[in-house]
């Protein structure tokens, strides 16, 4: 089995899945090993899918765990367990997936497609139960790649971009988080004024630190909310990139930009239904450098 062209997560999974059935002193490595680890996954990407495939993670994961529990172990010296026939037949039918949608890597998602597509295999099995469908899995995978291909080890990165790296400053200002803005109408108006235009339609807010540029995107994010602007800003939502989450974990050259490029990808795909306010835009310049400092 060759593991080159997998992302750097989905390699993850398997090592953590490996781990899992030596610990609980399993002869064997099993897909639902795998299974556990892609539900048991913090950022929850395999549950998100499944959830939106219309079946049940929390179902599912109960399933899994008492399908491990019920497993043979071996007592004695701790041995590396031996992949089982099914999941060397499980990376067979993930490569034949990846290969088919036009990836270079396999990603998480398609180990997670490949258990649901094998349906006499316990694990897939386990699926099935929690009312995950492969084909119902594939839409909820293409709804979440909005048309990307897995081009490179860190593909994961590009997904649901505008969740990980921006804030919704409209549900900040929707939820109560945000503070009333005194004493900065005009530059609200001017701000929604510029937005308004149909070319050269991007505000700059310069000025000194501290004297509340911030406070004018959350000014303008509590008119949207409150319906106190022109028709063509009514319900659009106001982003503010993250500029750390941006950066952080993001050591190679290029990865940086890669997120960056995902981000702006998914904002042109809300057509206009979106602003994106990049605070502390400075420091957009330099970003990415691989020696620390950022260069985008």
């Amino acid at each position: 089995m060759d593991f080159e062209k997998y992302t750097d997560r989905a390699k993850g999974f398997i090592q953590s899945a490996q781990m899992l059935a030596m610990r609980e002193g399993h002869p064997q490595f099993l897909p639902e090993h795998l299974l556990k680890v892609l539900l048991d996954d913090s950022e929850g990407l395999a549950a998100g899918l499944i959830q939106r495939a219309g079946g049940n993670a929390k179902q599912a994961l109960a399933l899994v765990g008492d399908a491990l529990a019920r497993q043979a172990k071996v007592s004695g010296a701790a041995s590396q367990p031996g992949a089982s026939r099914d999941l060397v037949r499980l990376f067979d039918t993930v490569q034949k997936i990846a290969s088919k949608a036009g990836d270079s890597y396999v990603t998480v998602e398609r180990l997670l497609l490949a258990i649901a597509t094998e349906k006499d295999m316990d694990a897939g099995k386990l699926l099935a139960k929690a009312g995950v469908t492969p084909q119902a899995l594939n839409n909820a995978i293409n709804d979440l790649r909005k048309g990307r291909t897995a081009d490179n080890a860190t593909a994961e990165n590009a997904y649901e971009a505008l969740k990980k790296y921006t804030r919704d400053l409209t549900e900040a200002a929707r939820t109560g988080k945000l503070d009333p803005v005194i004493g900065r109408d005009e530059e609200i108006r001017r701000a929604i004024q510029v937005l308004s235009r149909r070319t050269k339609n991007n505000p700059v807010l310069i000025g000194e630190p501290g004297v509340g540029k911030t406070a004018i995107a959350e000014g303008l994010a509590l008119r949207i909310i409150n319906g106190d602007v022109p028709e063509s800003l009514t319900d659009k939502r106001l982003l503010s990139l993250d500029m750390g989450a941006l950066i952080a974990g993001a050591k190679y050259r290029g990865e940086f930009e890669e997120r960056l490029k995902s981000v702006l990808s998914e904002v042109t795909a809300a057509e206009g239904g979106v602003i994106l306010f990049i605070d502390e835009m400075h420091t957009l310049v330099g970003a990415g450098k691989a020696d620390g400092a950022m260069d985008a």
